[in-house]
């Protein structure tokens, strides 16, 4: 089976074609958020490279967050499009899922944080094994005090955190948990995603490619508060 995984929920806009298990082509760019302009380029890039086309892929797989708001609906937008004009079956891969997929083969807690601003953060905890990761809490959206607190109260070991909440929280993740440990490459990798989407298909476990934003976006909040302020007045 040949997947195309597309991840553009972080500033990594990323690529990978894999034949199953195993990967034909990958490239993971630091675009700076310039997903519109970068992605189908790589995409192209990928094809020609491995000799192959959008007709040969059997399966899409997507991040569909949460992350950038803006990164997320790219990704999305572009997976359905192929997806919808070719008939081919879509995978949507929440991204904090894809993190803990760096961890596939070893027997370990892992909680995939990302930095969400404000003292604020998106978590899941995962335990990870043999080839597959098992989904215990998550996602959520919390502070990184009430997100901690839920963690200990699920995992009875070590835990290990991934994603760029490590590179925001480690200080303060140490002062509550001071046993922790930390990924020294807390960066989504196309490849996992590709592998985390492809185990949900094969295992008939897949969920929607809808987007998982656990946040409202800026602009919406901003539309609330003013709207709610004129009706307040």
């Amino acid at each position: 089976m040949k997947i195309l995984a597309i991840d553009t929920s972080s500033k990594i806009c990323g690529v990978c074609i894999l034949e199953d298990e195993n990967e034909i082509y990958k490239k993971d760019l630091i675009t700076d958020r310039s997903h519109s302009i970068k992605l189908m380029p790589i995409i192209d890039d990928a094809f020609n490279e491995s000799n192959l086309s959008i007709q040969n892929i059997d399966l899409i797989v997507c991040d569909k967050g949460p992350g950038s708001f803006t990164g997320i609906r790219i990704g999305v937008a572009t997976a359905k499009a192929f997806s919808d004009s070719l008939n081919i079956p879509l995978v949507g891969v929440n991204s904090l899922e894809a993190l803990a997929y760096n961890y596939i083969n070893e027997n370990k807690f892992i909680c995939s944080i990302l930095d969400a601003r404000n003292n604020n953060c998106y978590f899941a905890l995962y335990k990870c094994n043999s080839g597959s990761c098992k989904q215990i809490l998550g996602p959520f959206s919390a502070s990184l005090e009430d997100a901690i607190t839920v963690v200990q109260a699920h995992a009875n070991s070590n835990i290990t955190f991934i994603g760029d909440g490590v590179d925001t929280f480690k200080h303060k993740i140490l002062k509550l948990m001071p046993n922790s440990e930390f990924s020294k490459n807390n960066l989504l990798d196309s490849y996992n995603l590709g592998i985390a989407g492809y185990t949900k298909y094969i295992n008939n476990d897949y969920e929607d490619s809808l987007p998982m934003y656990l946040k409202k976006p800026q602009a919406e909040k901003q539309l609330e508060e003013k709207l709610n302020g004129n009706t307040n007045s």
